[in-house]
């Protein structure tokens, strides 16, 4: 039987498996600490409850083995970038990756520098 498919992150917990796909494995606490860099009033009791609802809904894994518990994403930063741009594109776009690419590239959101990046992709894989 096929697992099911962790539900989409809400804007909140998002930020949250951005900060531990940048830490690695890490407790409650040096989340909290890395999140107040930029939250400061940002409570302990906060990010606790937002763990703990994340590794409900399967969002994150959870090492009880210590006495501090170890909380990791449950799935790799890259595999849920997908999930979300492809149900992006699809809602938004109507399925057309073209028109998402387009879409930010008219919108401004992409620097010169990320621009330039874009054009060297586009040139070597036009040579695969």
């Amino acid at each position: 039987m096929a697992k099911p498919r962790p539900p989409k992150p809400t804007p909140a917990e998002l930020e949250l498996l951005r900060t531990l796909w940048k830490l690695g494995p890490s407790s409650v606490r040096q989340v909290h600490e890395a999140q107040r860099s930029e939250r400061p009033g940002l409570a302990y009791a906060t990010v606790l409850r937002l763990m703990q609802v994340m590794h409900g809904k399967g969002l994150l894994k959870r090492d009880e083995r210590q006495r501090s518990h170890v909380y990791s994403a449950a799935q790799p930063q890259g595999s849920l970038q997908t999930k979300l741009l492809d149900d992006l594109i699809h809602k938004a776009f109507a399925g057309s990756g073209k028109a998402l690419v387009l879409a930010a590239l008219r919108g401004g959101r992409v620097s010169d520098a990320e621009r330039e990046e874009i054009q060297r992709f586009l040139e070597e894989t036009r040579d695969d």
